[in-house]
């Protein structure tokens, strides 16, 4: 497969609130860091959200192209995601994302079938495989 890049920018707005977007989206958000931190920001998405949110899209959009490739018809998916943040070893870390799909299907004969889909879209998500990514770091400075 070849390569592909996201752009994505932020920029800060004031305190602990920057605005998203991404090249070729119309929608930008506001992120912050989150209430449980000193200055944190209530009702704006925060990075743990975004960590979690990650997850569970690609999970989502993993399990449709799996259950499209196998035939598998449904009426509907929905899937809460919690994202666990503890400090290890002095450190905060995403320790655990829970995925619950509820996926409504229209045949009990189908259940152990989209049940194997599900299973093997948790296995695929190509988000799951990328979490211990390696982070680069290329700054800008601007003196104005």
């Amino acid at each position: 497969m070849e390569s592909h890049v996201y752009k994505v920018n932020l920029k800060w707005k004031n305190g602990r609130v920057g605005k998203l977007s991404a090249s070729g989206l119309p929608t930008e958000f506001q992120v912050a860091t989150p209430p449980e931190f000193d200055q944190g920001v209530p009702g704006i998405w925060s990075p743990e959200h975004l960590f979690t949110a990650s997850v569970v899209s690609c999970f989502m959009t993993t399990f449709l192209a799996i259950a499209h490739f196998s035939g598998l018809e449904f009426k509907d998916f929905d899937c809460p995601a919690d994202g666990k943040l503890e400090k290890v070893e002095r450190q905060y870390q995403m320790t655990e994302i829970l995925l619950r799909p509820t996926l409504t299907i229209f045949d009990e004969k189908f259940r152990a079938k989209a049940n194997r889909i599900l299973v093997k879209a948790e296995s695929a998500c190509l988000i799951t495989h990328s979490i211990h990514t390696q982070v680069k770091l290329d700054p800008t400075i601007l003196i104005d």
